[in-house]
């Protein structure tokens, strides 16, 4: 399995609603993986990003001291498989010689209290991660306007560099399913699956960019 370093961006929070986006940013590129994550997650996480310590041991912390009481190490997290919109990560334990099954969230809250390395699989980044509008843009901006690109998207058909017209309006076939795509990126986004509704987006613009070549 050829996996990616990846390392916490930051989390975005939607202002209408109280899913939080966990935003995980390719060390040696330029994508971005979004991972919806429930506000306890959201809070452990960013409690540690922030360096702000509990008075008594929170979940994460209390697994990180259990791991080294027994003497044990996380040696790696991985996010490895995205089935039905759902992440599924694992925790490797011992140098190698254990494995064990974990939300993405939790092993992430964790790999941050254990200092160790966070990866995600080249088959889920290709299926799920985005690419920035602009590679240039700060990481604060790209955070903070996640779900509100997202939502536009829904409305706004991708831009077309090129000024010639549009092929796909001369072909009812393309026509139809862009927008069957974008009816389906607006479902998506009602019922808050932003991961696919990222996927949806990649498509989107996969038809547009074949519709103008």
């Amino acid at each position: 399995m050829n996996k990616v370093l990846v390392e916490v961006a930051g989390i975005a929070q939607s202002e209408s609603t109280n899913a939080y986006a966990l935003i995980l940013k390719e060390v040696n590129g330029e994508r971005r993986l979004p991972i919806i994550i429930g506000a306890f997650e959201a809070q452990a996480i960013a409690l540690q990003l922030e360096g702000v310590r509990a008075p008594r041991p929170m979940t994460h912390d209390l697994l990180k001291n259990v791991i080294e009481a027994l003497d044990s190490n996380l040696v790696e997290v991985c996010i490895h498989d995205l089935r039905d919109g759902t992440f599924y990560a694992y925790l490797l334990l011992d140098d190698g010689h254990v494995e064990v099954d974990a939300r993405p969230s939790d092993a992430i809250a964790l790999a941050l209290r254990c200092g160790a390395p966070i990866y995600v699989s080249e088959e889920v980044m290709e299926e799920a991660a985005l690419l920035p509008p602009d590679a240039e843009e700060e990481e604060e901006e790209e955070e903070e306007d996640f779900f509100d690109r997202l939502r536009r998207s829904a409305a706004e058909p991708p831009s077309n560099p090129n000024p010639t017209p549009n092929p796909a309006s001369r072909q009812p076939g393309k026509a139809q399913q862009l927008q069957r795509l974008q009816q389906q990126l607006q479902k998506a986004i009602e019922e808050e699956d932003y991961e696919r509704a990222a996927r949806i987006r990649d498509e989107i613009q996969r038809l547009m960019q074949r519709s103008s070549q």
